[in-house]
């Protein structure tokens, strides 16, 4: 993903890469990030902290994991750095910690970037709406061997979009797989279902199934660089906030 966010980076108007981090001991540190990801060099060295390129940027773009981030979100607060978020599975205090950053930076938090995503989360909404309680819910996604969090963030939040539609509280009503003599499906319910596998970069299907009739709603990832074309798109729009916590919703005018 780091290797996708310099490529996106380096190809869009407007935004130029000032600085790259990466994890303290990565045999990579030191590295041109340019030459890591295949497009030549650009003069940047990859580093092990913020602290050290604090002068060198004004956006960050973070996919890490949620303790890195919550760190990272609070040394942006206190510079006064904007933050557009890709990682997921934060905890609900977690994210308590990324709003009181957020009151002192602008920061653009989602579980996903991908422009067609975010689209599907309003078409969610709108398939929730019509089709109401009438429907049974499942939420079906893959992503590749080495993800760590399950469900994906992404398939979380299309199970929060449905079940804020419909009234639920989807902490409530969520059934993570089922195995057994579990007996008849409760329609309240909102079932997911994980598949880790390959190099399977990110496939999420909300199906509204029905007596006679089933209405899916599917997105398919097949390249990363959806995911770090949105982050950059989301950093030029964080240029005119000041403070504040936004999503994609927000970055794309679907809000």
């Amino acid at each position: 993903m780091g290797r996708a966010l310099i490529e996106a980076v380096s190809e869009a108007e407007g935004v130029s890469l000032t600085a790259a981090i990466d994890r303290p001991g990565n045999s990579l540190i030191g590295s041109d990030a340019g030459e890591l990801a295949a497009i030549g060099k650009l003069g940047v060295a990859v580093v092990d902290n913020l602290d050290a390129v604090k002068n060198d940027f004004d956006v960050l773009i973070d996919f890490t994991a949620p303790a890195a981030t919550i760190k990272n979100a609070e040394f942006c607060a206190q510079y006064g750095k904007k933050m557009a978020i890709g990682t997921t599975g934060l905890s609900a205090e977690q994210k308590a910690q990324l709003e009181a950053s957020a009151s002192k930076t602008a920061i653009m938090f989602a579980p996903n970037m991908s422009v067609g995503v975010n689209l599907c989360f309003k078409l969610l909404e709108l398939a929730a709406r019509v089709l109401g309680d009438e429907v049974d819910i499942e939420v079906l996604e893959s992503h590749h061997r080495h993800k760590v969090d399950s469900p994906s963030g992404t398939a979380l939040r299309m199970g929060e979009v449905v079940a804020e539609t419909l009234g639920r509280d989807l902490n409530k009503v969520a059934v993570y797989g089922r195995e057994g003599q579990d007996g008849p499906r409760d329609r309240e319910t909102i079932g997911f279902a994980t598949v880790r596998a390959g190099d399977i970069v990110g496939e999420h299907t909300v199906m509204f199934a029905a007596d006679g009739e089933r209405v899916e709603i599917t997105h398919k990832a097949t390249s990363r660089m959806n995911f770090a074309r949105g982050a950059v798109r989301a950093c030029r729009w964080l240029n005119e906030r000041t403070t504040g916590l936004y999503d994609m919703q927000d970055v794309l005018g679907l809000r």
